[in-house]
């Protein structure tokens, strides 16, 4: 019979309900949080911490990220490139305004574009805060660069 000891961590493990890749993801904020780049140049910092990002990501990912990378900087480049959650994103005044989620990140089948709240893509009642990404067309980059410019403003 296991331990008392066991259980109560075998019990906590299973109701804090985090799979292997969340866990990851959140210690990854944890250290994004205590970096210290926000004392050097924060741009410089941010593009080495998402070029590492990317070079661990599997091929596809990495092509698609390398894309939205290029697309991003281009179309908003007073965006600052850095990670949240692990994953390359970008942000304005501190805060980020969108970031790449890819498909490897928690093993699902497409890659995500998403959006936090101080991008107002307000769109009436109801709008898409992230969007699916299985194949980047010249239609999809140029929905994407749309977008970025739109959430950047």
């Amino acid at each position: 019979m296991p331990t008392t000891k066991t259980t109560a961590t075998a019990a906590r493990a299973t109701s804090a309900g985090f799979s292997d890749e969340e866990r990851l993801a959140m210690q990854a904020r944890v250290r994004e949080l205590k970096s210290p780049s926000a004392e050097g140049d924060e741009r410089a910092a941010g593009e080495a911490e998402i070029r590492a990002k990317l070079a661990e990501m599997p091929p596809k990912d990495r092509a698609m990220g390398e894309r939205i990378h290029e697309l991003v900087t281009a179309s908003a480049p007073h965006l600052v490139p850095r990670t949240y959650y692990g994953m390359p994103a970008y942000a304005r005044d501190g805060r980020t305004i969108c970031f790449f989620k890819p498909a490897s990140k928690f093993r699902v089948r497409y890659a995500t574009l998403g959006f936090q709240p101080d991008a107002q893509l307000d769109d009436g009642e109801m709008w898409p805060v992230e969007y699916a990404l299985t194949e980047l067309t010249p239609a999809a980059e140029a929905r994407i660069a749309t977008l970025v410019k739109q959430a950047a403003r």
